[in-house]
């Protein structure tokens, strides 16, 4: 099947190997323009840029889909269907629906709930047990589309957003490409979707600062959440700190919330509820990340100190 693939994060990258793995013609990628980066800001490709120069597919980066331009581009291509994941742009109807398949999503959460731009850390942050990756047909609204397959997965209880999105990015592979499977064959049955829906917009620093008066599981849920970006953040001793772990336990004992307690291996926090956190992976303002007892070995942290 002649494929036009539209994505540009680390994500979208096993969808693409996977087309390629499964003997699938893709012949154009379309990404987001390259952005610069690091101290120097140097321009950097995305991801998925840079996957589809290894294998010499055609790579078009427009700032724009609405100019006419993509879709005579496209119309060039003569794809028999669109796959879009993460790209980063709405698609307009003109390009939607120009193949013979239309256009397929591959969206990161179990749809219709965690439409958006951030569904991976949003079911974290909200405490979900499990979540998976939902192909559709798209339509013109966000994430609406008719659905066509799912699959879940299990959110482990210290799981973060990070290894979350590992798992979803290798899964979403596998529904790409039963997806285009059932495509071919005519034998997958679109849905609508129904049911509780929910949105997951995208992060802002905001979401970051830690607050110790709410539950225990609710900071946990936030350190996982953000974690390895933007992190969750507090402060101590005037320093912000980053976290990008930790994990449950014990009693705080009547403890004010974000008073420090038998700071040993890790930086035990209590909570709102009278629960405490264990903070066990950090990075203090101007240093690299590192473990909590690493830190703790050089940053002695009394017990009764109290973290903002």
């Amino acid at each position: 099947m002649r494929i036009v693939f539209m994505g540009t994060p680390d994500f979208a990258v096993p969808c693409l190997l996977r087309l390629l793995s499964d003997g699938e013609e893709v012949v154009g990628v379309f990404t987001q323009p390259d952005k610069p980066k690091g101290r120097g800001y140097a321009l950097t490709p995305p991801p998925v840029k840079t996957a589809a120069l290894e294998h010499e597919i055609p790579v078009f980066q427009p700032n724009t889909l609405r100019d006419g331009e993509a879709e005579k581009t496209i119309r060039a291509l003569a794809p028999d269907l669109i796959v879009v994941v993460a790209y980063g742009k709405i698609l307009p109807a003109e390009i939607l629906f120009l193949p013979q398949y239309h256009s397929v999503n591959i969206h990161a959460s179990l749809l219709p709930k965690y439409r958006g731009a951030a569904p991976i850390q949003w079911c974290i942050l909200q405490g979900e047990k499990k979540t998976g990756v939902t192909s559709m047909l798209m339509d013109e609204g966000l994430d609406t589309g008719d659905m066509l397959l799912h699959r879940e997965t299990e959110i482990a209880e210290n799981m973060t957003a990070g290894e979350l999105h590992d798992v979803l990015s290798e899964l979403g592979a596998q529904v790409l490409s039963e997806t285009v499977a059932g495509i071919r064959t005519g034998t997958l049955h679109p849905i609508p979707q129904t049911g509780e829906s929910c949105y997951a917009p995208m992060l802002t620093k905001g979401l970051c600062p830690l607050d110790f008066s709410k539950p225990a599981q609710e900071v946990h849920n936030q350190i996982r959440g953000l974690s390895p970006y933007p992190a969750a953040t507090f402060r101590l001793s005037g320093k912000r700190i980053k976290a990008f772990r930790s994990t449950l336990g014990g009693s705080a004992k009547g403890l004010k919330p974000g008073t420090a307690a038998f700071c040993e291996s890790d930086i035990v926090v209590a909570c709102g509820d009278g629960n405490l956190v264990h903070i066990t992976e950090l990075q203090p303002e101007g240093k690299k990340r590192m473990s909590a007892s690493a830190y703790l070995a050089g940053h002695k942290l009394p017990e009764g100190t109290i973290l903002t």
